[in-house]
């Protein structure tokens, strides 16, 4: 699942001689500390964003690692031409006074980036330095979303739970777990999140979600929450179909409840639908039912022995 997820606002430069060794890790000729300009940024954080999804701290570690050696473009743009900068060093910063909207304490990931001193970079330089480039947002992918309600992992079906409602006080979201590739990062124009936001954008691996969240999306928002609603109504109708099948295929042979125990978690409505209809029909012709009266018209003899106690 690709994913696009905006960093906090804040750099700063760093021109230590320090950092030459881990700089020059990356550079075919050995560089001097005259030749670069280095800084920091803040590339995401373990808050809850705007589409209710938060990086668990396993992910950010993995990202950590992952986006070391990771070049800096404008806008998720993936042109050659447009690599401005590299980052050479990161590190996660916990800030043990400061909680983030779930109570845990607020971590971000910070990356230290270098780009070289020369006429192309000097105008990006000086805009840095006043605090006017400092927007920047992380392409990366994760391989599971956890609900916090129920801890299940999200996918095509769902657990029922929404991200951005409220479960007996608890928000529901979900937390990004098992992080697997790190892309770019970018300086954006207008990060379209808060701090730790989302910058979705629809393609191959992207999904209906992101699509809708999208400028040209946005337009179909409300037909979207409608067909969600009516998805959620369809897995409550699903899920107790499922459960009458198995309650039925269990009073036909236990032996055939046991078959179906995992199978029907496969099955549609339609294909529940007709397992339902036949074993009601064979449970039918395995117990009739019958009538303590004859029926109407019917002469019958009757000494009392049927009514005995």
């Amino acid at each position: 699942m690709k994913i696009y997820k905006a960093g906090a606002e804040r750099t700063e430069t760093l021109n230590s001689a320090d950092e030459l060794e881990a700089i020059n890790a990356y550079a075919k000729t050995e560089l001097k500390a005259e030749q670069v300009y280095t800084f920091s940024v803040v590339l995401c954080d373990n808050e809850v964003d705007r589409d209710y999804e938060k990086f668990s701290d396993e992910a950010l570690c993995q990202l950590a690692g992952l986006f070391v050696g990771r070049t800096g473009i404008f806008d998720h743009d993936w042109k050659a031409a447009n690599q401005t900068a590299r980052i050479y060093r990161t590190e996660i910063v916990r800030e043990k006074n400061i909680l983030n909207s779930v109570g845990e304490p607020y971590a971000v990931l910070k990356g230290y980036a270098y780009m070289l001193r020369n006429e192309k970079n000097a105008e990006l330089i000086e805009e840095i330095d006043a605090g006017i480039k400092k927007e920047t947002s992380v392409g990366c992918s994760v391989s599971r979303r956890i609900c916090s309600i129920c801890r299940e992992e999200a996918g095509p079906n769902g657990c029922g739970h929404v991200p951005g409602h409220e479960y007996d006080g608890k928000l529901c979201y979900l937390e990004l777990y098992d992080a697997n590739d790190a892309y770019e990062w970018s300086f954006v124009a207008v990060p379209a999140q808060r701090a730790a936001g989302v910058v979705k954008r629809f393609g191959g691996a992207g999904t209906l979600k992101d699509f809708i969240k999208s400028a040209e999306g946005v337009k179909y928002s409300a037909e979207y929450e409608a067909l969600e609603k009516d998805a959620v109504l369809g897995r409550e109708y699903t899920g107790a179909l499922r459960n009458e099948v198995l309650r039925l295929s269990m009073l036909c042979d236990p032996k055939i409840f046991e078959a179906l125990s995992d199978n029907t978690k496969g099955m549609g409505a339609r294909e529940l639908e007709c397992l339902k209809e036949a074993f009601e029909k064979q449970l039918e012709d395995k117990f009739p039912l019958r009538t303590q009266l004859p029926g109407r018209d019917k002469m019958v003899s009757f000494d009392g022995d049927e009514y005995m106690v």
